[in-house]
């Protein structure tokens, strides 16, 4: 059995609980295809999960591989493949962790092919945030046409797509962002942009009929001030959003779900240039866990993609 590099928790804590170490290739089970991993994105969900912050919603058997989405070449396929076959370029998220290391076993219903305009970092960087920007905002329900919306971090890789999903729907975007990233989030089509760094939200954001929060902390608790009665909260950093719901308000929280028809969709039109993604940084593998690190600590615009070339 080969061995390759992989990124591995051992504990949950800090950075220092994440090693990159060689451990045996994996072998694709009836349904999964072998991926030779060529670029993976990385996520705010990679330091939740390294420091334990959502044991509860993603329960987990340590020491496990991190990384949740990749692009890559497919290597090997599995008993009962039939839509893809060795040699093929093809992204998606994971369904689960293991995309930092240099080969995953991968379900194929979550993977598509990759349009022939994207490079593999650029391919990396649409799985999840793409789909989950989707998803999200339409988790509460169908969005219509004048609908107030408030996208807290609207310059990252999520909030960027949530900004542009909401502003095609018809929506008034209103987003969070710091004020050197404002006019990037007003280019992806929001209406108001209020800089965080500068000015509480709450002091110039009313009646929003639904906050898509992709920050968490206290600025989920500040978010209900400006709902209207009737409007809900959709959260994915607060995994006790419903504990920290006030009475007879609606929070919701949000875990993303591959959806191969939705992502090739996507993809095609970031391809086509129709939708705006943006990769604001490039590391080599040896650099992950720093970036994971920077992840938690920095405001960026977009998304962070390791190139397992460099």
């Amino acid at each position: 059995m080969n061995n390759i590099r992989a990124l591995v928790l051992n504990e949950y804590g800090g950075p220092a609980a994440v090693k990159i170490l060689s451990i045996e290739s994996p072998t694709p089970a009836e349904g999964q295809v072998l991926v030779r991993v060529h670029a993976a994105g990385v996520n705010g969900l990679d330091w939740k999960v390294r420091e334990g912050y959502v044991r509860d919603a993603f329960p987990l058997q340590l020491p496990t591989v991190l990384g949740i989405e990749l692009a890559g070449i497919v290597e090997a396929v599995g008993p009962g493949v039939t839509k893809l076959r060795p040699g093929d370029r093809v992204m998606g998220p994971r369904g689960g962790l293991g995309a930092y290391a240099d080969l995953a076993a991968v379900d194929e219903a979550n993977l598509n092919l990759i349009p022939e305009a994207l490079s593999f970092v650029d391919a990396a960087a649409l799985p999840v945030a793409s789909l989950a920007a989707w998803q999200s905002l339409h988790f509460a329900g169908p969005i219509r046409a004048g609908q107030r919306i408030l996208v807290q971090g609207a310059a990252g890789g999520l909030g960027g797509f949530a900004v542009q999903y909401a502003r095609q729907a018809g929506a008034m975007v209103f987003a969070t962002a710091l004020d050197a990233h404002a006019d990037y989030v007003r280019s992806l089509g929001a209406h108001h942009v209020i800089a965080y760094d500068k000015e509480q939200f709450e002091a110039s954001v009313n009646n929003i009929d639904l906050v898509l929060d992709y920050v968490g902390g206290e600025v989920l608790d500040r978010s209900w001030q400006v709902l209207t009665p009737a409007g809900a909260i959709v959260g994915t950093s607060s995994p006790d959003i419903l504990a920290r719901t006030p009475p007879g308000r609606r929070g919701l929280w949000f875990m993303n779900k591959p959806d191969a028809a939705l992502l090739e969709r996507l993809a095609a039109e970031v391809a086509a240039g129709q939708l705006t993604s943006r990769v604001s940084e490039v590391v080599g593998f040896e650099d992950i866990p720093a970036a994971i690190e920077r992840n938690r600590t920095d405001a960026r615009i977009g998304k962070v993609v390791a190139d397992y070339a460099r």
